[in-house]
């Protein structure tokens, strides 16, 4: 336990408003391998690409058993700290969703605020108890745990998703969450509103036409890419299969 709270509080202080962490998502110890390899500090994983790989849907449509148990491998394979993405928490009470991810060594954990069973936010007091009842039961335990909480208010959820975002991350805040990650949010804008409305490190994507610098200067904490790393893998696959059914050379990418 002690290496694992000694990992968690690695990651937390990776979180440096206008220095960001850097996390191009993982799905497996292959991918893990290669992005430790070229020297990131921390890992993270994409439940999107996890689930696909085991062949389930995204949102919570595969087991939780097959997706704690993937993360698992990843962090086997890897010696820095990761954080594991635990989609709205499978449905797990808190002290069993902090129990599974400290048996599989996470150093910390996304929560979503949406409910996959309706596709809708949960309500923000609800989630801002849900994220409570985590840190409590974590304490509790000894584990020290990097919650990174998610608002989903820029993924169609929310009429108005900056001032709602804003409220939303204030509350979890001071529910105890760690990280605030408004996923999707695509304008400069917006992000520099959020940064100025929410007192703690922001998670953001960067966006294709996104500059990384950029999202720095205006004091992004985080920076991550979901399920794109896994994706363009696929790509790769998909290209080099192409032309070696075409009869040429698998390994020639110059289009000629």
């Amino acid at each position: 336990m002690t290496e694992r709270n000694e990992k968690a509080a690695r990651l937390r202080e990776l979180h440096r408003p206008g220095e960001p962490l850097i996390l191009p998502n993982v799905w497996d110890a292959g991918s893990a391998g290669v992005v430790e390899e070229l020297g990131y500090p921390a890992i993270a994983t994409a439940s999107a690409a996890i689930a696909a790989m085991l062949g389930y849907p995204d949102h919570e449509g595969a087991p939780a058993d097959e997706m704690f148990a993937a993360a698992g491998r990843v962090i086997r394979a890897v010696t820095v700290p990761v954080t594991v993405d635990a989609e709205a928490g499978y449905g797990l009470p808190p002290a069993e969703l902090v129990e599974r991810l400290a048996d599989i060594g996470a150093a910390g954990c996304n929560l979503e605020d949406t409910d996959h069973r309706t596709g809708s936010l949960v309500e923000v007091s609800a989630q801002a108890d849900r994220i409570a009842a985590v840190r409590a039961a974590a304490d509790a335990a000894g584990v020290d745990l990097v919650i990174n909480a998610r608002a989903d208010t820029f993924i169609g959820k929310a009429p108005d998703p900056v001032p709602a975002a804003i409220e939303r991350g204030r509350r979890y805040l001071e529910a105890g969450a760690d990280c605030v990650y408004p996923i999707m949010v695509a304008l400069a804008d917006d992000i520099a509103a959020l940064v100025e409305g929410i007192p703690g490190p922001i998670n953001a994507n960067q966006l294709p036409g996104m500059d990384l610098a950029r999202l720095a200067e205006l004091g992004v904490a985080r920076v991550s890419y979901g399920p794109m790393p896994y994706l363009m893998g696929l790509d790769t696959l998909k290209g080099m299969a192409g032309r070696l059914l075409d009869g040429g050379d698998p390994y020639d990418t110059s289009g000629k």
